[in-house]
């Protein structure tokens, strides 16, 4: 199986994150309800995983374009192109 492209490029890339300690949609609705976060390795939108109730990184994907994702979360270092679903 060849090697995703996607997470190849996001290799190395440290946006600026649009939060430090939320999901900026969950923030903009007045929610605290996320179970974690997600940083878009291309823009630094922080978003809530799919396991929480609005899905705020996956719909910045259907957004934007912009496939790859990684943990915001302590401890956490992987990676997640939507466009090939690979993890990374």
């Amino acid at each position: 199986m060849a090697a995703c492209e996607h997470l190849q490029q996001a290799t190395g890339r440290d946006p600026e994150p649009g939060s430090r300690t939320a999901c900026e949609d969950c923030a903009r609705l007045g929610l605290d309800v996320w179970a974690h976060l997600r940083l878009c390795t291309e823009c630094g939108h922080v978003g809530c995983c799919d396991s929480s109730p609005r899905q705020h990184a996956t719909a910045h994907f259907h957004d934007s374009g912009h496939p790859v994702i990684r943990s915001f979360e302590p401890g956490e270092s992987w990676s997640w192109c939507y466009r090939d679903e690979r993890l990374g």
